[in-house]
Parts: structure tokens; C-alpha cells; sequence
């Protein structure tokens, strides 16, 4: 069995799992709901402010540990996620890189002929900072980890952080590794 799957979830006051027929897992708090499909060859257990993941039938083998671990993170996650919440901050480093929302719909100016409409999806909430002297940031915050990773992974690619000026899009407290430039002969 995996070391990973083998830890309790411990849950807070306010956080319910409830196990539904199919395979899925729902978990409620007081931020909102999230549910999660899991494989039948793993099981859900609910009991005295814990849950317990564990293989169903022939545990041992490789992918039956792999999916052992895989589900417990993934409910642990879920579990953080309804109670407390996640939340990214990302800077936009570069003259004239301006970020604006209206709606749910991000505007970026990123350096290029036009701007980028990038629309957010309804579970993530997101905030634009603009002050004198210091980088555009982006609050983003959601519930679910999964998806706040990947929204925030796609405004990234949308403008690298590039190894010679350090311009580009990164994570709050990120360092860039820096090249130096081209030195002449003489």
C-alpha cells in the first residue's frame, strides 16, 4: 500500500464527505461543494471526524498503490479546498504590461499589436492590482485546486518569463533564473 494513501484525512467542524453511489465523493464545507469520481478498486470511509482511503480487494499492485495515493491527495485537497480555499497571485513584469477586469472576462496587455480577452471560469474568483511604481498583480482564488492551477498555468503561457530581461508573466516571489546577454570580442 502506498505510504500517502495510508494517512486519515482529518476533517474540520464544518466539512462533510458523503460517498454516493457510481464511484463518487461528495464534499461539502463552507465555502461550497465539490465531487469527485473514484476508481472501484478504492474505497471511502467516513468515521469519527476522518476518512480513510484503501484499496478494495487485491491491493498490492503497482497501479491499484498508484491510485491508493492519487485519491487520497485528491480528496485532501477537495477537503482544504471547501473549507479554507486556494489562492495564486500572479505579477505581470514588463513597460506597459497592464491587466483589467471587467466581469469575468481578464484584459492583458502583454506587449504585443493587440490586447488578450482571457474569460475566467464562473468558480474562480479573481482580482486585478494596479499601484504607482510596482508590477500589475492578478488574484486568483478558487475552491478547487485542479482548476485554479490550470487557469493559472494558461495565463502564464500566454506571455513566458523570458531568461534575458525577466519580462513576462510569473507567480508572486517566483525567481528567474537570468542569462547574461551577448559579450563582444576584442
Amino acid at each position: 500500500m502506498a505510504r500517502i494513501g495510508k494517512k486519515p484525512i482529518p476533517l474540520p467542524q464544518d466539512v462533510e464527505v458523503v460517498p454516493k453511489e457510481g464511484g463518487m465523493v461528495q464534499v461539502s464545507g463552507k465555502k461550497g461543494v465539490l465531487q469527485q469520481w473514484i476508481d472501484p478498486t478504492i474505497g471511502v470511509q467516513v468515521e469519527a471526524g476522518m476518512v480513510r482511503v484503501f484499496p478494495v480487494g487485491e491491493g498490492g499492485t503497482k497501479h491499484c498503490n498508484a491510485l491508493h495515493g492519487l485519491y487520497r491527495a485528491l480528496l485532501h485537497n477537495m477537503v482544504i479546498g471547501v473549507s479554507m480555499g486556494f489562492k495564486h497571485t500572479l505579477e505581470l513584469v514588463g513597460v506597459g504590461y497592464r491587466a483589467n477586469l471587467q466581469g469575468n472576462l481578464l484584459e492583458l496587455s502583454l506587449g504585443y499589436s493587440h490586447d488578450i480577452v482571457f474569460e475566467l471560469p464562473e468558480e474562480i474568483a479573481a482580482t486585478t492590482e494596479v499601484a504607482k511604481g510596482k508590477n500589475p498583480l492578478i488574484h486568483l482564488e478558487s475552491i478547487d485546486k485542479q482548476l485554479l492551477g490550470q487557469v493559472s498555468a494558461k495565463i502564464r503561457s500566454l506571455r513566458k518569463v523570458e531568461p534575458y530581461k525577466g519580462k513576462g508573466i510569473r507567480f508572486l516571489g517566483e525567481r528567474v533564473r537570468r542569462k547574461a546577454g551577448k559579450s563582444t570580442k576584442k
